[in-house]
């Protein structure tokens, strides 16, 4: 049954169509969204560059310092889902990166959103980046670790995280994006974050980012 579902997925990216669904939450973005994009449009527009793009995982990142690269573009808003991630991508397009770095998913898990729709909503994502001729490195979901003080319990799903990532990674070839394992490479010993990366079990801590580039660069993404 899952199988059939992804193949009618294909289909829709096929076909370039989107639509909202009951699970779109784009009427109650929360503020930082919308002071994120503000500041995002008063940026110079300036093409070929490397984008992170994603949710307060990939704005947390200091991306410039962390690569030693002062043209990094940081394109990570807090709170992001993947349906309001398709009503920003315009701003990334129209800078013509030359690669795209793309983590997303987790606060879609959080919320309820089925994997399925998730997926639709990252092939789409996928497919418009690459319509501007851009390298797309698809990221899996990071692990979470539940028994972190202070961590939300809404994102104890550790089961979607490993659904949504096997997905990623099966649909790779066809859908001519790379895909990156950071998950596996997060792990404790009893398949949760390591709590040396993160400081509530969800967000990472410095070693976190140093761990996150240190796995790029290793299998040559950057």
């Amino acid at each position: 049954m899952r199988n059939f579902l992804f193949v009618a997925l294909l289909a829709v990216v096929t076909t370039a169509s989107y639509s909202q669904r009951t699970w779109d939450t784009i009427p109650v973005l929360p503020d930082v969204y919308k002071q994120r994009t503000e500041l995002f449009k008063k940026e110079p527009v300036v093409t070929g560059k490397i984008v992170f793009l994603g949710n307060s995982i990939t704005q947390g990142g200091n991306w410039k310092k962390l690569l030693g690269d002062s043209t990094v573009i940081n394109r990570g808003v807090g709170g992001d889902i993947t349906y309001s991630m398709l009503l920003r991508l315009d701003d990334v397009i129209q800078r013509r990166p030359s690669k795209v770095f793309l983590l997303i998913g987790i606060n879609d898990i959080s919320k309820g959103i089925p994997e399925e729709v998730i997926m639709e909503n990252i092939f789409m994502i996928v497919s418009k980046l690459r319509s501007a001729k851009a390298e797309v490195v698809v990221q899996s979901v990071l692990p979470v670790n539940p028994s972190v003080k202070d961590f939300p319990e809404k994102y104890a799903k550790q089961e979607q995280i490993i659904v949504l990532n096997t997905q990623l990674k099966k649909y790779a070839d066809r859908l001519k994006y790379t895909f990156v394992d950071l998950y596996t490479e997060f792990l404790d010993k009893e398949n949760r974050l390591d709590v040396k990366y993160t400081h509530d079990g969800l967000h990472l801590n410095a070693a976190g980012y140093s761990k996150w580039v240190a796995i790029l660069k290793a299998h040559k993404y950057l």
